[in-house]
This record gives C-alpha cells, sequence and structure tokens, in this order.
C-alpha cells in the first residue's frame, strides 16, 4: 500500500500519511525508524509495511526493497 506524507515532525519522528483511498493514517517513530530513511518531505510518496496483524511497522519508499 502507498500513500502520501500529509504531516512529519522530525523531532518525535511521527506523522500522518494520506492514502491512496482518501484516508489518513498515522504512523509511530517506530515505523520511522525502522525505514533506515534520515527525513521525509510533505507530499513524498512512501510504501507502508504491515505485520500479520495489521500493525504500520516501516514506511519506505516506493523505490526502495
Amino acid at each position: 500500500m502507498q500513500g502520501t506524507v500529509a504531516d512529519y515532525d522530525p523531532q518525535t519522528r511521527s506523522g500522518t500519511l494520506l492514502l491512496d483511498d482518501g484516508s489518513t493514517v498515522a504512523f509511530p517513530a517506530e515505523a520511522f525508524d525502522a525505514s533506515g530513511l534520515r527525513l521525509l518531505r510533505l507530499g513524498q510518496r512512501v510504501r507502508l509495511e504491515h505485520d500479520p496483524a495489521g500493525t504500520l511497522v516501516r514506511i519506505t519508499l516506493p523505490t526502495f526493497q
């Protein structure tokens, strides 16, 4: 699943993503930390990775595997 960064706070390393279906989802610092990224920009496309329970565990750039 992919979305767009709607809000990102570099101090807390958390934010909100706007999904392609128009809904929003918050991501915790743990999901950002697992990405290996240093920062996010508003409007940047990201890919969301969930665990089997449906918890958002990592966000990455669509070009990363």
